[in-house]
This record gives C-alpha cells, sequence and structure tokens, in this order.
C-alpha cells in the first residue's frame, strides 16, 4: 500500500518538552514550517481532534493528528522527547515518541492508511527501539524514509 507519506528532515525533532499542550504545538509549528503550513491552523486542529479522545496510542507513542484544507498529502512531524510525559495514553504510559499527522481535508482513506501505516511502525519493537537509539533527527529520518519506501514497494 503507498500511503505517499510526505516526511521532510525539518519535521523531526529530538528535544526536552514537558507537557501534553507545548508537545501538540511544537508538532503544528514543526509540520508548518516543514511543509509550508499555518502554525495557528494546524494546533487548533490537532486541539480538536485531542478533545474527542486522546490520541496517546500506547507502548510510549502518541499519534496526534488532524486534517488541513493546504496540505496536499499526508505529512509526518516526529519527536523524541528526552523524558516521558503524560499523553493520557490508553495502556496509561508516559510517551517518548510523537508522530504527528496532517492529512488533506478530504482524504478519508488516504488519511486512515496513513495513520494504519504509522500504527504498523510503531507496533514494531525493533524500529521503535531504533528511533530511541538514533543518534540524532538524521538517522531517525534516514531509518524512517527507508521504512515508508519499503512499505510502498
Amino acid at each position: 500500500m503507498d500511503v505517499n507519506l510526505a516526511l521532510s528532515p525539518q519535521a523531526i525533532l529530538f528535544d526536552r518538552i514537558d507537557s501534553k499542550p507545548k508537545v501538540l504545538a511544537a508538532v503544528a509549528q514543526l509540520l508548518a514550517d516543514a511543509y509550508g503550513l499555518n502554525a495557528h491552523e494546524v494546533l487548533e486542529n490537532l486541539e480538536a481532534r485531542e478533545a474527542l479522545g486522546s490520541t496517546g496510542f500506547g507502548r510510549g507513542v502518541a499519534i496526534p493528528h488532524c486534517r488541513s484544507k493546504d496540505v496536499r498529502r499526508p505529512s509526518l512531524a516526529l519527536i523524541r522527547l528526552e523524558a516521558p510525559i503524560d499523553f493520557a495514553a490508553a495502556d496509561a504510559r508516559p510517551v517518548t515518541l510523537i508522530c504527528g499527522l496532517v492529512s488533506p481535508e478530504n482524504a478519508g482513506a488516504t488519511h486512515l492508511h496513513a495513520l494504519a501505516a504509522i500504527s504498523r511502525l510503531t507496533r514494531d519493537e525493533a524500529k521503535l527501539q531504533m528511533l530511541a537509539d538514533a543518534p540524532h533527527p538524521e538517522a531517525a529520518y534516514a531509518l524512517l524514509t527507508h521504512q515508508f519506501e519499503r512499505d510502498a514497494a
């Protein structure tokens, strides 16, 4: 399945962020900067989705996601936190890996396929460990682009 997921090297951040609201703001800013979007609009959309229920996926991963009229294909941002934070995940585990996703407004199935691709990646213990061990954002980018290219084949 080819989800045609965009990932820019500028959309990956390793940082210390100490709260869920600050993480959502950082995801919105990364998505905006990397893909030419309005950070305020993306943040509003992420917060509206989060209000429906936590996007804490479990196993230390959160996948905050939303849609935007200004994006042409599903686009990803990745944040790896230096210290875990509470994200109200279903398994109650704190989060250290955030995969932010913004998809086109009318991309129903495409948005779901992108979420599924991210979910598959984050359920893979070996891949999750490689992301946790990546020494810098460029290494995480290389790992992720190889993974998504392989999945699309």
